[in-house]
């Protein structure tokens, strides 16, 4: 399906709304960062949300319209990318240890804000590429990475609010425009080949898993509550659930 004008303008306007919803998490952190339970839930309903999102959403619509092969080879392009990106760009994983702040990390907040545009920029292009494939699923992919980022931008904001440093929460700031900017780039690749909006879905879902498994599992288990974590994990499938019975 080729974008039109106002796909661009409904799905755009989706991905800014998103992309603030990241400030709600960075501004709860900066209030309760020093809370590690809260965290600890709040990345394992994050990482809950992304994979069932993926699982069961963008990839079925994905082999549905593609042979099965391409759509495992654009899930590991999807991860792949992103491994090779966070190989090769230097990028600070955001939380080190609950109560305590690397130096580095300090004087190299404009990588922490690289860092968070790496993890939301799949999140825009799953979001445009559902969009056209139903506008229902793109609905329920808006509302699923919008949750997602209040917890995410929860705990990006936790190094910050420990360390007195305003920052990293401006970094964050900046981080949140690269979800429009991936949209834009969904829509762009759909409207060049329209044929390829389940491939490009099936990109954005092996990203997407990704971050779920590389970046918000690791960051779970260095605040050492495991227990919370699957707390926040079993909270993620009953809201997931009343989600898509609301949407689709």
């Amino acid at each position: 399906m080729t974008p039109t004008a106002a796909t661009w303008g409904v799905v755009l306007l989706l991905a800014f709304i998103s992309g603030l919803t990241t400030l709600v998490g960075v501004a709860l952190g900066l209030r309760l960062g020093r809370s590690t339970s809260t965290v600890a839930v709040g990345i394992g309903f994050s990482a809950g949300v992304m994979v069932l999102v993926s699982l069961r959403e963008l990839l079925p619509a994905a082999f549905a319209a593609v042979p099965s092969p391409r759509v495992w080879g654009a899930v590991a392009l999807g991860a792949g990318l992103l491994a090779v990106l966070h190989v090769v760009i230097p990028h600070i994983h955001l939380v080190e240890e609950p109560g305590r702040i690397d130096v580095g990390l300090l004087r190299s907040s404009y990588l922490v804000a690289f860092g968070l545009a790496l993890h939301d920029f799949p999140e825009g292009i799953a979001m445009a590429n559902a969009y056209l494939e139903a506008p229902s699923l793109g609905i329920l992919v808006f509302a699923v990475v919008a949750l997602h980022n209040i917890p995410e931008g929860f705990a990006m904001a936790v190094p910050a609010a420990v360390g007195r440093r305003r920052s990293l929460a401006l970094a964050a700031v900046g981080a949140a425009l690269s979800e429009p900017v991936g949209t834009i780039l969904g829509l762009g690749l759909a409207h060049v080949e329209p044929d390829l909006t389940a491939v490009f879905m099936a990109v954005a879902a092996g990203a997407m898993m990704f971050v779920s498994v590389h970046e918000l599992l690791p960051m779970a288990v260095r605040f050492g509550r495991p227990h919370l974590f699957v707390a926040g994990l079993v909270l993620s499938v009953p809201v997931y659930a009343a989600l898509h019975a609301l949407i689709r």
